[in-house]
């Protein structure tokens, strides 16, 4: 199903198949490009944002570098505009501190609400 731009059997914040949110970078904790999520999804990477420098200067202050280069795990590094997987405890945080960056609602799994309300990620949707 990779390149396809809906998942079957997860669902968005809306209710409606999980769509894609990013293959370039490659994200989701399953590096398929989806959001989506299972048992083995440490840390919930549900929330689809595209980051900013505010948010990733944020999160390399919480001791978790998204800019750095890891080629073990053939990541380049994240940079401002690149769609990419949250988790969504990071962004309830990054909104708490006002640098949450915007998000792809479509994209974002309904577990995501199990964290934070509707009405909370509909005033950064894109």
């Amino acid at each position: 199903m990779k390149g396809s731009s809906h998942k079957s059997g997860q669902l968005n914040v809306f209710g409606n198949d999980l769509e894609l949110c990013c293959l370039k970078p490659v994200t989701g904790a399953y590096r398929d490009g989806f959001c989506n999520t299972g048992n083995n999804d440490i840390g919930t990477h549900t929330v689809c944002a595209i980051v900013t420098d505010e948010f990733l200067l944020f999160s390399k202050k919480r001791g978790n570098d998204l800019t750095r280069d890891i080629p073990i795990y053939n990541f380049k590094g994240l940079k401002a505009g690149d769609k990419w997987c949250l988790c969504a405890l990071r962004w309830v945080e990054a909104y708490n501190n006002g640098c949450a960056p915007k998000l792809l609602l479509e994209s974002t799994n309904i577990r995501t609400l199990d964290f934070v309300s509707l009405e909370k990620l509909l005033e950064y949707q894109v």
